[in-house]
């Protein structure tokens, strides 16, 4: 992946491709916006490694602080996006929904944990596979207030951003910017969507 991409590391254009990315992946969630992000940010491991090396002419490479903000607001954005459409998408919408145990059993628990004032499923789900696709239609479905879910999903927006820049950053310093450190953090990442969709689909305990 370094090498597919190595070239806009190196340029201002990383950002946007990382915004563009990981703001469509709401809709399309095939889209290697995680991926895109561990990339970019391994590329910033190695750059400023160079740096500290002293090599006469370091390699240009992405602000990792830069590209953490950059991914937590197209994830904002992304998910405004899908909850406005939701929220004007009407009867057929509905129909949709209805037809779909994921996103009811989505709409129902979000309705649960936004009115008890919590919104950490949002949070959670932004790791899982699909589901920022998932709680971000269901609460524009639900018509939730927004106020209540825009701040749980900048949240999620920042953790999700974070943790993956973390993972490349890190895994890039400890096993060098190399397919195996990608390789590595990659996992990592798909390790923790696989422990988030285990938790958003685990069954809410009945109130005694």
């Amino acid at each position: 992946m370094l090498e597919t991409v190595g070239p806009l590391t190196a340029s201002p254009w990383i950002y946007a491709l990382v915004a563009v990315s990981v703001l469509l992946d709401v809709f399309l969630p095939v889209l290697p916006s995680g991926v895109l992000v561990i990339t970019a940010a391994a590329a910033a491991a190695a750059a400023g490694a160079a740096v500290g090396a002293g090599a006469p002419v370091p390699p240009p490479g992405p602000d990792i602080v830069v590209l953490v903000l950059c991914a937590a607001a197209a994830s904002v954005l992304g998910d405004l996006a899908a909850y406005r459409l939701a929220r004007r998408g009407g009867a057929r919408l509905d129909r949709a929904i209805a037809r779909s145990r994921r996103l009811t059993l989505a709409q129902e628990r979000l309705g649960q944990a936004l009115s008890r004032g919590g919104g950490l499923l949002v949070v959670i789900a932004r790791f899982a596979p699909a589901g920022r696709s998932v709680v971000s239609l269901g609460a524009g479905a639900a018509q939730r207030e927004i106020r209540k879910f825009l701040p749980w999903s900048a949240l999620a927006g920042l953790a999700w951003a974070g943790y993956s820049a973390a993972l490349g950053y890190f895994g890039a310093h400890w096993l060098g910017a190399t397919w195996l450190g990608t390789a590595v953090s990659v996992i990592a990442l798909f390790a923790a969507g696989a422990l988030a969709a285990y938790l958003v689909r685990r069954p809410t305990p009945a109130a005694p």
